[in-house]
């Protein structure tokens, strides 16, 4: 396994991964239309070239043959922590293989590097996988909200940690 910085030539893969992760993980909380609304949308491939491109949010990609997984991060202006993690998915066929955790651990390293105290992120509430992936890496929850997703109203988890 390899893990290195995401270059823009990665993002039709990043986008095959979100949207296997994201059929896997929210089909049953949200349909399987809305989550390939949400991918069409958040993971339009010429906005994540651009979004690579941006060196204060890092994003590093886990190899194996293919791309199997990926982390985004950086700083944070309207949350509960002074950094941001925004992404991280990884193919479901490699979910418990260490990936994620390897994968976090990077960017965190690059948010303290670039002098960041803690982190947030938000995960829906139904969201059983990744609840269960964040508690396992001392994030606490600090709020609870409902945010509207693809048309739909969800409970959301604004989930904080030191690092």
């Amino acid at each position: 396994m390899d893990i290195r910085e995401a270059i823009p030539d990665d993002a039709p893969a990043v986008r095959r991964v979100a949207r296997r992760s994201w059929h896997e993980t929210y089909d049953e909380i949200m349909g399987e239309e809305a989550v390939d609304k949400m991918i069409d949308e958040w993971y339009d491939v010429g906005a994540l070239k651009q979004s690579i491109e941006r060196p204060e949010n890092p994003m590093f990609v886990a190899i194996s043959a293919d791309l199997v997984g990926f982390v985004q991060g950086g700083p944070s202006e309207d949350g509960p922590a002074d950094a941001v993690l925004s992404r991280i998915y990884i193919s479901p066929a490699n979910w418990g293989d260490g990936i994620g955790t390897t994968l976090l651990e990077r960017l965190c390293t690059a948010l303290r590097t670039d002098g960041h105290d803690s982190v947030w992120l938000s995960v829906m509430a139904d969201n059983d996988v990744g609840r269960a992936f964040y508690a396992k890496h001392a994030f606490e929850i600090h709020e609870r909200r409902t945010a509207e997703l693809a048309g739909q109203d969800v409970t959301e988890l604004i989930l904080v940690k030191d690092l």
